[in-house]
């Protein structure tokens, strides 16, 4: 062997010596495992019997289902939260609304500042995942506007329902029930310590308006609402923001006025109630479906039109980096742009005066073809495993899609779940919070680009 040979072999040796990189995890699949730790966590404490406010166990199965339908910001429940948990349990689930709305990474950085540690670019493109912006650039400083709103608007609300309901219950409980009503509005989670979610106060303006005024301020993002704070005037808001807030001001008065003229005929629901309760009840239930998840009238009792309707406005949803779920409304808006578009002939597709790249388009049309199909399979799935009839059907996709888009709102059936039922359902509010897209991203292995340019061909579409 000659001197060359033996350095090359020396060189070949030492390279198999040296350590690999560890291969990092991309911000979806980081974003993924974080979940499934909380997901672990909360349900090993609510499985406690501690938690419980009998003092005996909830079972495992029960208590994955509600943390992972708090930590969803979702709302669905199989056990009573107010008196199926103790004080405990409920503040776990608390907590678990509050990281869920706000978001683990939001959290983690306002750790790091607190700390004095530099927030590293991974913690920013795993932050601008969780919050949904379109850009890198000054999300940390967006994270603080966020826990700021967050605590303002969460602590206001507090005190106004606190002063409510004081004289009903005393001080302390009110406080509790404020705080935890408020959380649970803003964070659009829908959880309440009252078996008949808030339907002792459809009548109550204060109630009404603070727990609407919470879940919307949550719903149309933090983003918006930054953004109407620096630059106060309608023409230098960005496109973002007034697609969320014209999409969101169609999307509340018609699902008010929906809901008032078809349930105004229904004496199940309206049929005890004055022209203004009516209007006060139309107004919350109208609004409620995008996203928060609380009812003031029995959505079991509502006419088929009129849950119909709350189907449609639970599948829209919220506003993109707000708290809420859903296939979001600017979603829908792009894809009803580009639809106008087409029938005008095609061209740019375009929004007060500033164009929609074609990228964007094909995104909403991904999601919201990939979340049709899914609520489609999850329905069918339930309709066999819950053994449900034809004219069940209904009751099926109304759960489906609640559970989906995080909505929380329930005809019944949720309570009734078989066990492989309720997995099913829990999967559905996972897979919903994280949205079809963030997830396919987070299990595939690499981003691929043709390399290969086929011919064009015409298809025959309509």
């Amino acid at each position: 062997m000659n001197d060359d040979d033996s350095i090359t072999l020396h060189m070949r040796m030492k390279k198999k010596l040296q350590p690999r990189p560890k291969k990092s995890l991309s911000p979806p699949r980081l974003i993924l495992t974080v979940f499934f730790i909380l997901i672990s966590i909360g349900t090993l404490l609510l499985t406690m019997p501690f938690s419980s406010s009998n003092g005996v166990s909830i079972g495992f199965l029960d208590a994955l289902f509600t943390t992972v339908s708090a930590i969803c910001v979702n709302g669905l429940v199989v056990l009573d939260t107010g008196t199926s948990f103790s004080i405990i349990g409920q503040v776990i689930i608390l907590i678990l609304m509050q990281i869920g709305g706000l978001g683990f990474m939001t959290f983690s950085v306002m750790v790091a500042i607190i700390l004095g540690k530099k927030i590293s670019l991974k913690q920013r493109l795993i932050l601008q995942q969780t919050t949904q912006s379109s850009s890198a650039k000054g999300l940390v400083k967006l994270s603080l506007y966020m826990i700021a709103i967050s605590l303002t608007l969460e602590a206001i609300g507090t005190i106004i329902l606190t002063l409510r309901w004081s004289g009903e219950m005393g001080f302390g409980q009110a406080l509790y029930y404020g705080l935890f009503h408020t959380v649970s509005a803003f964070n659009n989670a829908g959880f309440s310590l009252w078996s008949d979610s808030l339907s002792s106060f459809v009548g109550d303006p204060i109630v009404n308006i603070t727990i609407v005024t919470l879940f919307v301020l949550g719903g149309i993002g933090y983003i918006v609402i930054v953004d109407i704070f620096r630059k106060r005037s309608w023409h230098k808001l960005s496109l973002h923001t007034k697609v969320v807030l014209i999409s969101s001001a169609v999307l509340s008065v018609g699902g008010m006025l929906f809901i008032f003229i078809l349930e105004s005929s229904n004496p199940a629901t309206f049929g005890g109630l004055s022209i203004g309760d009516r209007l006060l009840a139309s107004f919350f239930q109208g609004i409620t479906p995008r996203s928060a998840g609380y009812n003031t009238i029995d959505i079991g009792s509502m006419l088929a039109a009129s849950q119909f309707v709350l189907i449609i406005l639970m599948f829209i949803g919220a506003s993109s980096g707000g708290t809420g779920g859903g296939v979001k409304t600017n979603t829908i808006v792009v894809i009803l742009l580009a639809t106008w578009n087409t029938f005008r002939g095609g061209g740019q597709i375009h929004a007060f005066g500033r164009k929609i790249s074609q990228d964007i388009v094909l995104r909403a049309l991904a999601v919201l073809v990939s979340s049709l199909l899914f609520i489609v399979i999850i329905s069918l799935i339930l309709t066999i495993t819950e053994n449900k009839l034809e004219d069940q059907f209904f009751d099926v996709l109304f759960e489906t899609t609640s559970a989906f888009s995080t909505t929380g709102l329930s005809t019944g059936l949720t309570g009734n779940l078989t066990p492989l039922g309720k997995i099913i359902v829990t999967i559905t509010m996972f897979i919903g919070r994280l949205g079809p897209l963030t997830l396919a991203f987070a299990l595939s292995q690499r981003k691929t680009n043709s390399k290969i340019g086929y011919p064009e061909e015409n298809i025959m579409v309509g």
